[in-house]
């Protein structure tokens, strides 16, 4: 991507950028185009620039960990049902949105071997691509990266902690109405300013005066857009989130929206932007909804867990050393990874009973 720009330079030119924006837009900018700029704009964004993003420590100037880089054998357990999909598709092919440091994409292809033809990464970030591809060297046949969605995908598609990333609305309930949250200049910085509106959570309930929470309609619109192109495939998709029941608890008073940065978690996505992720918990009832108004199949929804235990996690750490036995446990542990993290599964033009959901499926809770 060219020459690293420094941190706060860096930092500077998007806030100068995202003020532009505010001003052109009124003195008010609705919170899921600020955060679709905090991320993703070109060069300064947090996923369009060069800076460090996945790690296990901070040390090393990252800011999370993702289970592909905790541990291999997560890759290795999500083989499984890739494999399965690949032989009911008839397909070579795997198609990855997001595909962060390349870990993943490199375990799939390890494991796979020639059962993967071509693996398909779609990823928004430069930088984050000039890294997967040297990470994926040994495997360059195999691998091409496009800018565009393909206009017919078949086989297999994958997407770790892509849902997340998207941008959310924000609503805010006053005790009597329902109001949008946006940004607006606030002295020398940035502040909050709630405007009327007729967007409503899906779910009804007894909320608090104050209580303010999410609308997933572009990880809805991403999910539609899939399934136009969706012929033979199947779609997997891991993330962190809730059923739309205790998404939109009345106890859930702040939502879900949060920022990480050198491994730690603060709520306030107005502070070092494009210096830190910003994120929300997954709807998996909104995404479900969409995917079968698109007219796809729910292959399943169960924890990341029992996803992985049913697709073989447990034999393979048997054959681990210690210590990477006790970094795959985060993946499956109820106080790690293992219950935050849920997996759902979509297909179109394929029958396909996925291992993955063979025991302890939840969609019935979505």
């Amino acid at each position: 991507m060219g020459d690293a720009i420094e941190p706060d330079s860096l930092s500077s030119r998007l806030r100068h950028r995202i003020t532009e924006a505010i001003r052109v837009n009124g003195g008010w900018l609705p919170f899921d185009r600020y955060m679709a700029m905090a991320l993703y704009e070109p060069g300064l964004g947090y996923y369009a620039n060069a800076g460090r993003k996945f790690g296990l420590m901070p040390q090393s100037g990252s800011d999370f960990v993702t289970a592909p880089q905790m541990s291999p054998l997560f890759g290795r357990a999500l083989a499984v049902q890739v494999a399965q999909a690949l032989q009911a598709t008839g397909s070579a092919e795997v198609l990855e949105f997001g595909a962060g440091s390349g870990a993943l994409a490199e375990q799939l292809l390890d494991a796979l071997g020639p059962a993967v033809a071509r693996y398909t990464i779609v990823d928004l970030s430069g930088a984050l691509r000039e890294h997967q591809q040297q990470r994926l060297a040994r495997h360059a046949p195999r691998v091409r990266w496009v800018d565009a969605w393909p206009e017919s995908i078949d086989g297999a598609v994958l997407g770790n902690e892509v849902l997340d990333a998207m941008p959310v609305q924000l609503l805010a309930w006053d005790g009597t109405q329902w109001r949008e949250r946006g940004v607006c200049e606030a002295g020398t910085g940035w502040g909050w300013l709630d405007r009327p509106t007729e967007l409503r959570p899906p779910a009804e309930g007894l909320f608090v005066p104050g209580t303010v929470t999410e609308l997933h309609t572009h990880a809805q619109a991403y999910v539609a857009s899939l399934a136009e192109r969706l012929r033979c495939a199947a779609a997997f998709f891991i993330d962190y989130g809730f059923p739309q029941d205790e998404y939109y608890h009345p106890q859930r008073l702040g939502g879900t929206l949060m920022c990480h940065r050198a491994h730690r978690a603060d709520p306030d996505p107005l502070v070092d932007v494009g210096l830190k992720d910003i994120t929300a918990h997954v709807d998996f009832t909104a995404i479900a909804l969409a995917a079968q108004d698109a007219g796809l199949q729910v292959l399943g929804y169960t924890s990341q867990a029992r996803f992985l235990v049913n697709c073989g996690i447990g034999a393979m750490m048997e054959q681990a050393a210690l210590p990477e036995r006790a970094m795959a446990l985060k993946l499956i542990a109820d106080h790690e990874m293992g219950e935050l993290f849920k997996v759902i599964g979509v297909a179109r033009g394929v029958q396909l009973d996925a291992i993955g959901f063979a025991q302890g499926d939840r969609t019935h809770r979505l």
